[in-house]
């Protein structure tokens, strides 16, 4: 299968072809980060990576694609030739997917041609930068929940059909334990569960009936909503009713919450159901749920066994975007590769030069101490401290002394064109992701305010970005 180039925006290919005509196709380096920690999290979860080689490497150019650049009327017809032509060939390095990882750190580091670089930036971003948002709140809401079974609900409200596939397969990955969205666990592997809706209760004589005929079919731990009329009156009457017969025949229930106040409801629920004999009935909770109403609901005792989260899971809920960029970070320069960057009034915004690795420092008990950002080239030092420098203010470092091992982060996962990246199972991702967020300390997993994890500069990169400031700023 192969994908377009066309999804990309309109200035990739005007640029692209202003290097062609140019003589400008020169060898390049970019690297992919994000600038700031969606949600105000204490960490983010990396996310998309393998549908992104996917597309990377089966790219190519349709003579439909070529025929609709010819009618823009811009593109000269030796750029169509060469597009005709074109073939991602060079390496991409990155995180594993499923890596924790912080803002100002390179996930991603491209090395190829200038036009094949620039063509590529706005798929990549697009790909990384969603599935990454989506993650990194599944996981923040999967421990908020008490690392709880979290099922998401999110496809009627997920922004468009590629949006809901993708927020699936990223809220698998971020912690949930389930999808409603069928098409997502045929394509992904990701178990796919639901319970019922209120147009079922509504299409019988009462609750009972509906219940009852739905455990006829379903007599497996059916979960029954029983907010449709009265949650405390008729609707946990009717399920225990059917609970009970269900009980007689070694089967048990679950009741679902879908409004009003789910502490209160849910406490209440639970001693009527206790009271009745069915203690082993769960208690699924939904309705808009995000991971602070989670932690307030665990906080209280709220007897949940089941989330059901969707809109505020699927759509970022108060942080639409991740802020993820693709910037130069070195280009061919009299034969050799010279680092660059970008400069800003804002210090934040000022990029961070050359070819680099990220090397993540751990402690004894394997939990992450901090993120240098070196030059690639560079030797860390194993059991000595290590220097790490603050990446916008050349005056201020401290020593990392207390140190067990390091380990490189950017692996290579496209070797000139080609696949080579390591292929895991989602599932495999996902127990990844949840092992490595509880090794965090907690000071970086709390919800507010957390503790923000460190990324530094290395020596030898720390004095190249600010050699490169003063040349580029000297009068």
């Amino acid at each position: 299968m192969y994908f377009t180039p066309l999804l990309t925006d309109f200035y990739e290919l005007t640029m692209a072809q202003g290097y062609y005509l140019n003589g400008k196709d020169t060898p390049v380096v970019f690297d992919m980060f994000f600038r700031r920690q969606p949600f105000n999290s204490g960490f983010a979860v990396f996310a998309g990576l393998e549908e992104l080689i996917n597309r990377l490497v089966n790219l190519r150019f349709h003579d439909k694609d070529i025929s609709y650049l010819k009618k823009q009327k811009v593109f000269k017809d030796e750029f169509l030739d060469f597009l005709k032509g074109y073939r991602f060939s060079g390496d991409l390095y990155a995180m594993e997917e499923g890596t924790i990882v912080f803002p100002g750190e390179p996930l991603i580091r491209v090395h190829t041609s200038m036009i094949e670089a620039q063509l590529i930036e706005s798929l990549l971003l697009n790909q990384i930068n969603f599935q990454t948002l989506i993650a990194t709140k599944a996981a923040r809401i999967y421990n908020a929940t008490g690392q709880g079974r979290v099922m998401e609900f999110g496809l009627r409200r997920a922004q468009g059909i590629d949006g809901a596939l993708s927020a699936s397969r990223a809220a698998y990955i971020g912690g949930c334990a389930s999808s409603s969205n069928t098409l997502a666990g045929q394509m992904f592997g990701i178990p796919v569960a639901g319970t019922m809706a209120h147009s079922w209760i509504m299409a019988f004589d009462n609750e009972v009936n509906a219940f009852r005929a739905y455990a006829d079919i379903y007599p497996d731990n059916p979960v029954f909503l029983i907010d449709t009329y009265d949650t405390l009156g008729s609707g946990i009457r009717s399920a225990i009713v059917v609970g009970q017969e269900l009980k007689e025949r070694g089967k048990r229930i679950g009741v679902r919450l879908d409004s009003g106040d789910l502490q209160y409801l849910s406490q209440k629920v639970r001693e009527r159901l206790d009271a009745a004999g069915l203690e082993d009935a769960t208690i699924v909770v939904s309705n808009d749920i995000d991971e602070e109403v989670a932690w307030q609901l665990r906080a209280n005792d709220a007897p949940v066994d089941f989330w059901g989260i969707g809109t505020q899971l699927v759509t970022g809920g108060c942080d639409s975007s991740l802020t993820g960029v693709y910037k130069l970070a070195a280009r061919m320069m009299e034969g050799e590769l010279k680092p660059v960057l970008k400069l800003s009034n804002n210090p934040e915004k000022i990029t961070n030069p050359g070819v680099k690795q990220v090397h993540r420092f751990y402690d004894s008990q394997d939990s992450p101490l901090g993120d240098l950002i070196c030059l690639d080239e560079e030797e860390i030092p194993q059991g000595f401290p290590v220097r790490f420098n603050h990446p916008m203010y050349r005056y201020k470092h401290y020593e990392l002394a207390h140190h067990t091992r390091s380990e490189p982060l950017l692996i290579k996962q496209i070797d000139r064109g080609a696949d080579c990246s390591r292929k895991r199972s989602l599932k495999e991702i996902r127990e990844k992701v949840i092992s490595d967020v509880a090794r965090l300390d907690p000071t970086h997993r709390r919800l507010l305010n957390p503790h923000i994890y460190k990324v530094s500069l290395s020596t030898a990169l720390s004095n190249m970005k600010f050699g490169l400031i003063d040349e580029l700023t000297d009068d």
